[in-house]
């Protein structure tokens, strides 16, 4: 207790005021930040040229620092110039004034049309900007503004840096900045003013010079020269005097149902509205001094149209309602909804169920009596057509979400060959479908397109369901409307199925493809092989071959065969087109059954043994192979007619890959897949058996893989040299999957195989799957397609246009799409983004021929060049923030512009229609002379509006602040409009002799 109460243990807080605070610790900040930038030093150099401003690159560096705990964000903005060697010695000069300060007084880029605020209030290439941080209060108390400045100043002071620095205070809202830049003995102070409404005393210049004069207070009499550069900026908003050449889709006639086939293979393109909402006219005086020019309250010499500089920039509208994006964005949505078929159109199109269910059951009874049933009574595709009456006959008219005499024309237009009553053979499907407008040869690039989208051929069926289910969904009801159209396709993909219709022109599985046409391809082969098949057997069944091989394979359909056998082509084609029960059945035993699996041939060839076997007679001989013979006998070696193999859909290819590696890596395992991926050797095995009777493994060897057949030659007992044959060493290893297929194969021709591809099987799968594809399916299975269509569509109105920037924009769009479209499952956000870029280039488009149509090119009698000077200038117009016009107001497109505004003025100053049809072309086409001087045409109407916007920049060098002082650059920046009224000076001042 007594050493706690002894004065001496108390401990006294001391404070060390020679530690730094936290105002000190952010200029040391600041100077740390402009020393890593390397703004230490002089900067010197020649003075910008003409347009680089605009033409030139701006970069920028940016770093975070902290003054206590708020933080501001540091910019260096700066124009990226090359230095050359001789400005490296005109920067040693002591007395030269900072490059900032140069700027003030350089003329060459005056009112840049696109740069940085501070560039156009002060003309500076270089800078830095300290601004509060993201999510930071803004700088509004006069003392923090204050104690910035005097940061920056200390800062600028300390590293000897001469680029300005400015920080950003008031409301962001305001773009309200002060700064400082220090030089050798100079000093420049950027000061700001911004008010709302401009102040009555200072509505023209001779205000603003009044201003100036004050603020610069120069001591000398009398004051030196001021120089002037003065922009007045008119709009213009009202077209009403120039149509929009766009012209919309007759809607009132698609709603009707009076659509051509031609009309659902176009998409719609082009603004439903005028793209370019306005057209800002900046007319300029650049060199003006205080004598040349009056601008006072009372009077004005400033008229436009004795301006010396025109410019001209257009600005779009806000995203402008396009048909071709509209299109594309509605299809889109179809993507995200999960509603089925059977969800949207309701019950009445499976009502029937029960009842098709007893129909088919009634019918396959049938089977089994010994009564002859007409074939035609058991037809799918009857099945099918009677379904299809009962959904419609079930479904009221109201109800329909497509009307008859749309769907009649969509499927006219997507089925060409449905026009004619006799099926089409796949020359005629493919000449009508391939080119069913009766268009030119497509472009090979663009045709080629859909390798890059993974879409479809531009002639396919598939590109032109695309189409078709994009303008149902836009014009004829919408999703409903696309759940109908796509039940009508399926329905007419069986009926195409059960009577021999080609689906498409030719061609196996294209992976190249979307899985939705490659469905359809895989659909068309099995029709092709079922025609092939039907028309082999109507051909061979009146041979005694044929006969006997029906009667063979017929032995359970007895009755079937032998009804079969004895129909010709034409009574086919009236029961059932082109069918047999054999066509349609999805027995495996579909096929004739080989002669060698009967119990008679297998005791005949048991006793008679390998001799009697080569005395067998060869079956589906192709011809013959060169000049080789079988090894075991002097036969030639015949090439045998052989199965094609099963042609397959990627989805397929992917799940047998899956089944495949399921097996594992074990011998067994890779045994079973062998013996899976060999059943086309085996059948080509059987093949070669049939046509070479007598052959052995070494034959079929010399045929199918003749590198596996290596021959040497040795010498023989009699001293000549003779060429030995043999198996590959791959062919000799122990369990060669070869050597066992050959063993187990049969001798059997092609032709009374099982077939390797069960086309009757795998069509069911192919309308099964199609059966089961949502709306939103069909439309993810067709996206790829549409934004192929659109890239075309673009491409195609570009090439009318000549855009040069929409040909760069539509190679990126291509490019993009094809890393993007090609992966199973899209990022439908990409896709989206894709879609409005997609939009943006069709706006560019739209602004083309708008301008086009404004500015009159191509449709009044002109010169020839005038004419392309007109075409330049809108062209500029497309690629360049701000476009200078030739001549001014007595150019070309400086005597449209008139027009154009004196029309505006007339349609805003008479209410009267009549007004409208008074002579506009005495009053615009005077002759260029004294009368131009007037601000105004007859009537008293002026020819322009008041100007929204006015810019003026006052310039000029004197001492200051005393008389004995250098003489320095001063600048002020003035913009008047309506609700804005801003001054931007820059005073300079000496600090060596003041």
């Amino acid at each position: 207790m007594a050493a706690d109460s002894d004065p001496e243990s108390e401990v006294f807080e001391i404070t060390d005021f020679t530690t730094a605070s936290e105002w000190e610790r952010f200029v040391s900040r600041v100077e740390e930040v402009l020393n890593d930038w390397k703004l230490i030093g002089s900067s010197v150099g020649k003075p910008p040229e003409k347009g680089d401003y605009t033409n030139g690159t701006w970069e920028e560096k940016n770093q975070e620092i902290n003054f206590a705990d708020f933080k501001f964000c540091v910019t260096h903005h700066y124009l990226k110039q090359e230095l050359s060697d001789n400005e490296g010695k005109e920067e040693q000069e002591e007395d030269a004034f900072p490059a900032a300060m140069q700027d003030l007084l350089c003329m060459n880029n005056d009112f840049p049309p696109r740069a940085h605020c501070l560039v156009r209030w002060y003309g500076m290439r270089e800078f830095v900007v300290i601004s509060p941080g993201a999510n930071c209060e803004a700088v509004i108390s006069e003392s923090k503004c204050n104690l910035l400045l005097s940061s920056v100043s200390i800062g600028l002071a300390n590293t000897g840096c001469q680029v300005p620095v400015f920080v950003q205070i008031q409301q962001k809202w305001r773009r309200m900045y002060a700064g400082e830049c220090q030089g050798s003995g100079v000093r420049t102070d950027f000061e700001m003013v911004h008010l709302r409404k401009v102040p009555s005393q200072y509505n023209h210049l001779a205000g603003l010079l009044d201003i100036f004069k004050s603020k610069i207070g120069c001591p000398l009499t009398p004051l030196p020269p001021i120089n002037i550069a003065i922009r007045f900026t008119y709009v213009l908003q009202d077209w009403q005097q120039h149509f929009w050449p766009q012209q919309p889709p007759d809607f009132d006639a698609l709603l009707a149902g009076e659509v051509g086939g031609v009309e659902f293979g176009k998409l719609p393109f082009g603004a439903c509205e005028d793209p370019i909402s306005e057209l800002h006219l900046a007319t300029t005086w650049p060199h003006l001094t205080e004598g040349i020019v009056v601008d006072n309250d009372v009077y004005s010499d400033l008229d436009p149209l004795q301006a010396p500089h025109w410019s001209v920039r257009v600005r779009k509208a806000d995203n402008p309602q396009c048909l071709l994006g509209e299109f594309l964005l509605e299809f889109f949505k179809l993507c995200l909804m999960k509603e089925s078929t059977e969800e949207l159109l309701g019950k009445n199109a499976v009502e029937e169920e029960g009842k098709e269910n007893a129909d088919i059951s009634h019918a396959l009874s049938k089977l089994t009596e010994p009564t002859a049933v007409p074939i035609s009574k058991l037809s799918v595709s009857n099945m099918v057509h009677s379904a299809r009456k009962r959904i419609r006959r079930h479904r009221r008219h109201d109800e329909s979400p497509l009307n008859n005499d749309v769907l009649n024309s969509i499927l006219l237009y997507l089925f060409p060959d449905a026009a004619t009553d006799k099926p089409t053979d796949a020359t005629t499907a493919k000449a009508k479908q391939g080119n069913p407008d009766g268009k030119s040869e497509p472009d090979p690039d663009d045709y080629n397109l859909f390798n890059q989208f993974k879409s479809a051929p531009s002639d396919s069926l598939t590109y032109r369901l695309a189409l078709c289910i994009c303008m149902v969904n836009f014009y004829h009801g919408g999703v409903r409307a696309v759940a109908h159209l796509w039940q009508e396709f399926v329905l007419e993909m069986r009926y195409r199925w059960e009577n021999n219709y080609l689906v498409l022109a030719s061609g196996t599985p294209d992976l190249r493809c979307c899985l939705l046409h490659q469905k359809l391809q895989m659909l068309n082969c099995c029709i092709e092989r079922k025609r092939a098949r039907d028309d082999s057997r109507q051909r061979s069944g009146s041979s005694p071959e044929g006969l006997r091989e029906r009667k063979v394979s017929g032995q359970e359909n007895g009755r079937l065969a032998s009804d079969g056998s004895t129909l010709s082509p034409g009574a086919a084609t009236e029961a059932s087109p082109g069918k047999s029960w054999e066509s349609w059945s999805d027995s495996e035993d579909e096929f004739f059954e080989c002669l060698s699996d009967t119990d008679e041939l297998k005791e005949a060839a048991a006793a008679e043994g390998v001799k009697e076997a080569s005395k067998a007679k060869p079956e589906g001989r192709l011809q013959p192979h060169g000049k080789l013979t079988l090894l075991h006998s002097d036969e030639p070696l015949y090439i045998p007619v052989t199965q094609e193999p099963a042609p397959m859909t990627e989805d397929t290819l992917e799940e047998q890959s899956e089944v495949l590696a399921k097996l594992g890596t074990s011998a067994e395992g890779a045994h079973l897949r062998a013996r899976m991926q060999s059943a086309c050797l085996l059948s080509d095995m059987e093949s070669f058996k049939a046509a070479n009777p007598g052959c052995c493994l070494e034959d079929f060897v010399r045929w199918y893989s003749p590198r596996d057949y290596v021959e040497e030659e040795v010498t023989d007992e009699a001293g000549q040299a003779v060429v030995k044959g043999d198996l590959s060493a791959r062919m000799k290893i122990p369990g060669n999957m070869w050597v066992e297929a050959w063993e187990t194969a049969k001798t059997t021709p092609a032709r009374r195989q099982r077939r390797l591809f069960d086309d009757t099987k795998e069509a069911e799968k192919v309308l099964h799957y199609l059966a089961l594809q949502k709306p939103a399916d069909l439309t993810r299975h067709l996206l790829p397609c549409l934004l192929h269509g659109a890239v075309l569509k673009v491409k195609e109105e570009e090439a009318r246009e000549d855009i040069l920037s929409v040909r760069k924009a539509l190679q990126q769009v291509i490019s993009h799409s094809s890393k993007l479209l090609r992966h199973p499952t899209p990022d439908y956000k990409k896709v989206e983004d894709l879609i409005n870029q997609v939009m943006v280039l069709e706006a560019v488009v739209a602004c083309a021929r708008s301008l086009k149509a404004k500015f009159g090119i191509g449709s009044s009698e002109r010169g020839k060049e005038e004419e392309e000077e007109l075409e330049r200038f809108v062209s500029s117009l497309l690629e360049e923030p701000e476009v200078a016009v030739l001549g001014a107001g007595r150019g070309p497109a400086g005597s449209i512009i008139h027009k154009m505004f004196v029309s505006a003025q007339r349609v805003a100053d008479y209410s009267d229609e009549a007004a409208l049809l008074a002579p506009l072309e005495e009053d615009t086409a005077r002759p260029s002379g004294a009368e131009d001087k007037k601000p105004s045409s007859a009537g008293g109407v002026p020819d322009f509006p008041p100007p929204a916007g006015r810019e003026v920049i006052l310039r000029t060098c004197v001492p200051r602040p005393a008389p004995y002082s250098k003489a320095l650059p001063q600048r002020m920046f003035c913009v008047l409009m309506r609700e804005d009224f801003r001054l931007a000076g820059a005073f300079s001042s000496d600090t060596s002799f003041f």
